[in-house]
């Protein structure tokens, strides 16, 4: 008898893998998309919340088509809801029980009603750049969760065995401190500057040059930690996994620098200032995966292989017991 080779089924802990990937990238994509109604002039594409205007749940055609930008972003919103939901709905539902997947499920689906009241906020008091600043640091905060999670679907879910000494894990904890202080900065610096989503919405009154000289400073430091981080490595015969992901941190800071020095020699242009905030969501995300590549939990084993060449039960001579 020919045997017909069939492939197994998906398992469950591949389905929540995959579905905390498609949450980052939704985390990461509403940054973008949140950069594209400020630089845009579209903040107050819809005048209102939870309405878009007053009489109407969807922009009426005065506001044209800052107001369909700002219509977009908010129903992108339910999108990344419907995604993080599911997310929660199969780490829930795994077996055997994760309880790290449905805590950090949980938190990434929790976080988008509370950005979404930020955001309401941030609308009814006309764009003010304090609450502008604060909805994009909720932001940051989701993608820093959902990194979290992708990286612990990758685990086997027990304790935390460190892979470095332990001022090595110190070292890299500061970096997230220091990385926390990166974007508020910015966030300030955002504040003084032009971009303020709407022609007439007043700055936070900070001097621009100062505030982006201290923000300068602070990724200068963050840099130098970094790279000292990776000789550290280097010298202790760290893993080959966490000296790779901390040359990626590395990379992608380097980058980031660049394209703020550039933006800032050249006035702002909108399309460096987007590709400035998605390179800080793309820099939460290396980090919080060099952090976590510190310390190691084990693998997730996969499903059994198919062993084609194993006997096929349905083939086995069929015995009758004699009768007696």
């Amino acid at each position: 008898m020919t045997r017909t080779s069939r492939l197994a089924p998906l398992g469950a802990s591949a389905v929540v893998r995959r579905l905390a990937v498609a949450n980052l990238v939704a985390q990461v994509g509403i940054v973008v998309t949140g950069a594209a109604v400020r630089l845009t002039g579209s903040g107050l594409g819809c005048s209102t919340w939870p309405r878009c205007v007053d009489e109407s749940w969807t922009p009426t055609p005065e506001y044209g088509v800052h107001g369909a930008i700002e219509f977009g972003n908010r129903l992108l919103t339910y999108v990344l809801a419907a995604v993080a939901l599911a997310t929660l709905v199969a780490a829930w539902q795994h077996r055997p029980v994760r309880r790290d997947w449905r805590r950090l499920a949980l938190l990434s689906f929790l976080g988008i009603p509370a950005q979404a009241v930020i955001g309401g906020i941030t609308v009814l008091t006309q764009l003010n750049p304090w609450t502008v600043g604060l909805h994009f640091l909720a932001s940051s905060v989701l993608v820093a969760v959902s990194t979290l999670l992708v990286r612990r679907t990758r685990d086997g879910g027990g304790p935390a065995r460190p892979l470095v000494p332990r001022p090595m894990l110190l070292l890299g904890r500061a970096q997230l401190g220091v990385l926390g202080a990166v974007v508020v900065l910015g966030t300030v610096v955002t504040g003084s500057g032009p971009h303020a989503g709407d022609a007439d919405v007043p700055r936070n009154g900070l001097d621009p040059a100062a505030v982006t000289q201290l923000h300068a400073d602070a990724v200068f430091l963050l840099v130098g930690l970094t790279a000292a981080t990776l000789v550290a490595l280097q010298a202790l015969g760290a893993p080959a996994a966490a000296r790779r992901a901390w040359a990626w941190v590395l990379g992608v800071q380097l980058g980031q620098g660049a394209i703020g020095f550039v933006q800032y020699a050249t006035d702002l242009p909108v399309a460096l200032v987007a590709a400035h905030m998605l390179g800080s969501a793309l820099l939460v995300v290396a980090t919080v995966r060099a952090q976590d590549s510190l310390s190691g939990r084990g693998a997730v084993p996969g499903p059994a292989p198919l062993d084609l060449d194993a006997p096929d039960p349905l083939e086995r001579p069929l015995t009758v017991p004699r009768a007696r």
